[in-house]
């Protein structure tokens, strides 16, 4: 039996739970996987662990230079990049990870380089480089990363990468190739989602998704259930900032699947919290 088809029911967190801390990312009573995943509570950040033994720590939306846009809308921000290369390396240090995979959007600027991308962009993936293998998978931001990018670091095609044959890491900006219609799971970034509701003690605050839905949705010729876990953004400030100058980004992937249907949702805060299920996804999508 291929890896990824064993049907199995595993004990799940109840959508109702106060936490998911202590599990495998919403492991729901689904197909085992080949790639086990776990929210690094509270970082903004996927470990995926492959039946090798071999773990990878994944991350999206870093938007590196977006303080430069900012400062030419009167906003005066410092630059977030040295602490998220830390913030990253410690992770690679305790979690002892061979690999880290930057689901897109590393720059911010589309269709040029800013001097603020040109500055730090290749000293951050050469830090990150010196202590794991880096894997790039590019963004919609990211059409012209090739010329910031150091040899040492691995860009894959924008269809994105697959672990254990069964997880696909893509950024999610684009519905993905027929040919990976294989995989069970999709891990992406994009979306960069943040629950919004104003008088609400978490308003603003960057939250996980789990969507259990149709696979056909996104597969036409196949039928079952796939998952798709969405990625908070690395960059803590895309909504902070100024809730008038942010616009939520909009996922093919996503939308088909809502629109097809869902079976189970989670929604959790980076402290591992759930705080809703699929009805609150209209104050985060």
């Amino acid at each position: 039996m291929p890896l990824g088809r064993k049907s199995i029911c595993l004990t799940l967190p109840d959508a109702s739970a106060s936490s998911i801390r202590d599990t495998d990312l919403f492991a729901l009573c689904e197909y085992i996987k080949s790639v086990k995943i776990r929210p690094l509570h509270p970082h903004a950040a996927l470990l995926l662990e492959e039946d090798d033994d071999r773990k990878y720590v994944a991350v999206s939306d870093l938007h590196i230079g977006l303080e430069a846009e900012l400062l030419e809308k009167g906003v005066t921000m410092p630059s977030l990049a040295s602490g998220m290369v830390s913030e990253l390396l410690e992770l690679v240090e305790r979690e002892h990870v061979n690999g880290v995979v930057l689901l897109g959007d590393i720059k911010h600027t589309v269709g040029s380089i800013s001097k603020q991308e040109w500055d730090e962009i290749p000293a951050f993936l050469k830090r990150l480089a010196a202590k794991a293998d880096v894997y790039l998978v590019p963004g919609n931001h990211d059409s012209n990363i090739r010329h910031l990018v150091p040899t040492s670091v691995n860009v894959v095609s924008a269809k994105g990468m697959t672990l254990g044959g069964d997880t696909l890491l893509v950024h999610g900006h684009s519905m993905p190739s027929d040919i990976r219609s294989n995989v069970g799971r999709i891990v992406m970034g994009h979306v960069h989602p943040v629950f919004v509701k104003k008088g609400s003690v978490i308003n603003g605050q960057r939250v996980w998704i789990y969507i259990q839905g149709r696979k056909e949705a996104l597969f036409p010729s196949q039928e079952g259930t796939i998952e798709v876990v969405v990625v908070p953004s690395f960059n803590p400030h895309l909504y902070a900032t100024e809730e008038r100058w942010y616009h939520k980004p909009i996922s093919p992937i996503i939308t088909r699947v809502v629109e097809a249907g869902v079976e189970k949702c989670i929604v959790a805060t980076l402290d591992g919290s759930v705080v809703g299920d699929v009805d609150v996804l209209p104050h985060i999508l």
